[in-house]
């Protein structure tokens, strides 16, 4: 599919992004130069009712292209595709790697055609771990089946291999983990600005501990739950009713919560949480032989400083130690001065959409 329109020339004036997941809406409009305006829309229970509000706080503004977040690209390596009607079916045909999310994705995709008559153009999360050699990529049950790894949290993971050079210099070529800590969390190895390893397997179900997701499972307790409970039931447990929810005995899924809360779930949540992401940079550095740089980026991973705190204590065997100031100011860098550099970059999968949206634009002098 090309990823240029199929026009002669064309001029951009404004793109909108949209991020649509699962419990929430981000949106941004830029211009051709880049600067934009944010929109957000959190704990969201209708997508529809938050897109009437994005049409209302555009106040008239038309994009001429719209870029889309989407969780899941299937078996394709492109970073993004244009949607026509042939690409809107195979997207509809993959929403079973991402329940919890694909449809919420399409669901932007619609709603923007509603409302405006220009091209739109998909973005895979799954894309830049296309890179990932076999022995990250292929699971250990029979090939026939066609099942492997994809990885996740792909766009936000290129944004910050973008950012990585300026801030490390010939650093972030080596062997850098980033830490995407959010309600869906994963983390990945990149080696050389590419992804070598992650977390997540074949679906975002997979990998550490989230908000309602359990992350990797023994194969035995999913067949127990596949005996105690039917098809629909045992999707909605995957998806909604495990994690930091279950750890906390029902008392939330959202970190911030549990961080204000007293209650001895709330502390074993948050425990069990930093416990997995530690172990799986253990795991990421034995696997790579070492690590050079370690990042933190999305809304825990940002924002949660006694989080970062817990995860960094047993890390100081791989040389990582926490300036305590920076750490509680969310500064870039977080390290003390003798440590390898820690580093919280925030999250913008908006940024990485306009880049990868405006590539399909012809431009006026071309």
């Amino acid at each position: 599919m090309s990823h240029r329109l199929q026009t002669t020339r064309y001029q951009m004036k404004t793109l909108l992004t949209v991020n649509s997941g699962s419990s929430s809406i981000k949106a941004s409009l830029f211009a051709a130069d880049g600067s934009r305006r944010n929109f957000h829309y959190d704990h969201l229970r209708d997508h529809k009712e938050a897109f009437d509000k994005l049409m209302a706080e555009l106040s008239g503004d038309m994009p001429d292209i719209i870029g889309h977040r989407f969780v899941h690209g299937g078996e394709i390596v492109d970073a993004a595709r244009l949607v026509d009607a042939a690409e809107r079916a195979r997207l509809e045909d993959v929403i079973h790697l991402a329940p919890l999310h694909l449809p919420g994705n399409l669901m932007g995709l619609d709603l923007c055609r509603q409302r405006f008559d220009v091209p739109q153009v998909a973005c895979f999360d799954t894309a830049f771990h296309a890179t990932m050699p076999d022995l990250a990529k292929r699971l250990p049950i029979p090939h026939e089946l066609g099942l492997r790894r994809f990885g996740f949290h792909g766009l936000n993971y290129a944004y910050i291999a973008t950012r990585l050079p300026d801030i490390l210099g010939d650093v972030a070529h080596g062997k850098i983990v980033v830490a995407h800590l959010g309600s869906g969390a994963s983390l990945c190895m990149m080696e050389s600005l590419r992804s070598i390893d992650t977390t997540m397997g074949y679906t975002p179900a997979g990998g550490i501990v989230m908000g309602t997701r359990s992350g990797d499972l023994d194969p035995g307790v999913m067949l127990e739950l596949a005996r105690r409970h039917d098809l629909s039931q045992l999707s909605d447990m995957v998806y909604h009713r495990m994690g930091l929810l279950a750890l906390s005995d029902n008392e939330s899924n959202e970190m911030s919560v549990l961080l204000d809360s007293s209650s001895t779930s709330a502390k074993f949540a948050v425990d069990y949480f930093c416990h997995q992401v530690s172990g799986a940079i253990g795991s990421l550095a034995a696997k790579a032989g070492g690590i050079d740089a370690l990042v933190f980026t999305a809304g825990i991973g940002e924002h949660a400083s006694r989080v970062r705190k817990h995860i960094c204590r047993p890390l100081q065997f791989l040389g990582f130690a926490l300036d305590e100031q920076s750490n509680r100011t969310n500064a870039t860098l977080l390290h003390q001065p003798s440590s390898k550099p820690i580093l919280c970059i925030p999250a913008d999968e908006e940024g990485m959409i306009f880049r990868l949206t405006r590539t399909f634009l012809i431009p006026l002098d071309s």
